[in-house]
């Protein structure tokens, strides 16, 4: 059952950025910016940690939970730091999947052949 709510819960958002790309003149880059902003505010109202409870991964991987994962780190450093946490707290805890996400780009653009134009 895991799965399925993993699933069902991460082609719902699919689903909603794919409408909004279809049925708006939205640019991708503010549809974006508006998961990732939708991610934080969730995770601040306290709506997005259940959904990640429920769902697991399936509201992890999307672009929204990129934000939950700032807010939520950004949360535990106030806690542990104080309002030096504000500063350093999100980029902590995202720092390893940024990380990942370079090397990897990186290697596939070293393997992969460019097509000049």
């Amino acid at each position: 059952m895991e799965y399925v709510n993993a699933f069902v819960t991460g082609g719902l958002i699919c689903v909603v950025g794919q409408v909004l790309i279809d049925k708006t003149s939205l640019t991708p880059a503010r549809i974006l910016t508006g998961f990732v902003v939708a991610g934080v505010i969730l995770t601040a109202v306290g709506v997005y940690g259940p959904l990640v409870d429920f769902a697991g991964a399936g509201a992890t991987v999307p672009i929204s939970g990129f934000g939950y994962l700032m807010a939520e780190g950004t949360r535990q450093a106030v806690e542990s730091e104080g309002a030096l946490g504000i500063l350093s707290g999100g980029l902590s805890a995202c720092a390893a999947g940024v990380a990942t996400a370079i090397v990897f780009s990186f290697i596939a653009a070293v393997i992969s052949r460019s097509n000049g134009k």
